[in-house]
C-alpha cells in the first residue's frame, strides 16, 4: 500500500499571498468605489436597522447587569446594617435590663434603710401561680441562705407576706393579698388594732379588706396600717397599707372596709427577707 504525500506549504507563501489579495481588494474598491455605493447603501439598509436592534439589546443587557450588580451591593449592604441593628438591639436590651435591675436594687436598698432595724436578705421570684397576682410564689433562697418558716418578707416599700415553706435552695411565700393570710394590724395616729384580710376577688379592683376597728374611732381615707405588736407572725411597724371607706357594721360595735397595699402585687422580681423570726414566747409575756 502507497503512502499518501502529505502536501506542505511554507507560511510565507501564504501570507504573501494574503498581502497581494488585500491590495486587490484595495485597488477593487478604489477602481470601482461610485459604483460600490448602491450595494453599500442597501447593505447598509439591512444591517442599520439590526444594529440599532442589537444595540438596544445590548443597553438593556448593560442595564440588567448594573442593576443586578447594584441590587447585590445593596443586599448585601442591608444584612451588615441589619447585623448592626441586632447588634444594637441586643446591647439596648442589655441597658435596659441593667437599669431595670439598678431601679430594683435602690428601692430594695431604700426599703432596707427605711427598716434598719431588722437584718435582711434579697432574694429574687423565680415562679408563681398562673395568674394575674403574685399570691404565692416561690424565691431562690433556701435553707442554706439561712431562711426560714414565718420570716417576713417585703418589697416596694411594704410588706409582701411570710414564708410557708422552706427548702435547701428556694422557699415558698404566701403574699398578703392570699385568701388564707389573716394580720393584725395597727392604724397609725389613732393605735387603733384590727385584721387585715386578704380577698383574690377584691384585689382586682386594688384592695383587701379590713376589719375589726373600734366601731367609735374616727378614722380617716388614707391612714396608714402597719403590722401591729400582737401579731403572732408578723414583725410589728411594717407597713401593709392605707385605709379606705371604713363603714360601721350592723352591730355598731365595729367597722370594716378596704385596704389598699402598697406593694404592687401584679408584678414581684425580687424582695426582701427579714431572717428573723417572731418570738412567739416573747409575744405570750408581752400579752400578760
Amino acid at each position: 500500500m502507497r503512502k499518501k504525500t502529505k502536501i506542505t506549504i511554507d507560511p510565507k507563501y501564504i501570507l504573501a499571498g494574503l498581502f497581494v489579495f488585500c491590495i486587490i481588494l484595495g485597488i477593487i474598491s478604489f477602481r470601482f468605489e461610485n459604483k460600490m455605493t448602491p450595494v453599500r447603501s442597501a447593505v447598509s439598509s439591512v444591517i442599520a436597522p439590526m444594529q440599532k436592534g442589537i444595540n438596544a439589546i445590548g443597553v438593556k443587557i448593560s442595564e440588567r447587569m448594573d442593576y443586578a450588580t447594584t441590587l447585590k451591593k445593596t443586599v448585601r449592604k442591608n444584612k451588615k446594617l441589619q447585623s448592626q441593628i441586632d447588634k444594637l438591639s441586643a446591647e439596648n436590651k442589655l441597658l435596659q435590663q441593667d437599669k431595670y435591675e439598678l431601679e430594683n436594687f435602690r428601692k430594695l436598698y431604700d426599703l432596707d434603710q427605711q427598716y434598719a432595724g431588722y437584718p435582711k436578705v434579697a432574694a429574687r421570684v423565680i415562679s408563681s401561680d398562673p395568674d394575674n397576682w403574685y399570691n404565692t410564689f416561690i424565691i431562690d433562697k433556701g435553707s442554706k441562705n439561712g431562711l426560714k418558716k414565718n420570716m417576713n418578707v417585703m418589697a416596694n416599700g411594704g410588706l409582701v407576706g411570710i414564708i410557708t415553706e422552706v427548702n435547701k435552695s428556694y422557699s415558698k411565700v404566701r403574699s398578703i393579698i392570699d385568701d388564707n393570710s389573716n394580720i393584725s394590724g395597727t392604724v397609725l395616729g389613732s393605735s387603733e388594732n384590727c385584721i387585715v384580710s386578704g380577698n383574690l376577688k377584691l384585689i382586682n379592683n386594688g384592695v383587701i379588706e379590713v376589719s375589726g376597728i373600734n366601731g367609735d374611732a374616727k378614722i380617716e381615707d388614707g391612714a396608714e396600717v402597719v403590722t401591729s405588736q400582737i401579731s403572732d407572725k408578723y414583725l410589728p411597724g411594717i407597713l401593709i397599707g392605707y385605709l379606705k371607706d371604713l363603714k360601721k357594721d350592723s352591730s355598731n360595735i365595729t367597722q370594716t372596709g378596704y385596704l389598699s397595699p402598697v406593694v404592687d402585687f401584679s408584678s414581684l422580681d425580687m424582695v426582701l427577707v427579714i431572717t428573723q423570726v417572731k418570738d412567739s414566747a416573747e409575744l405570750g409575756e408581752m400579752l400578760k
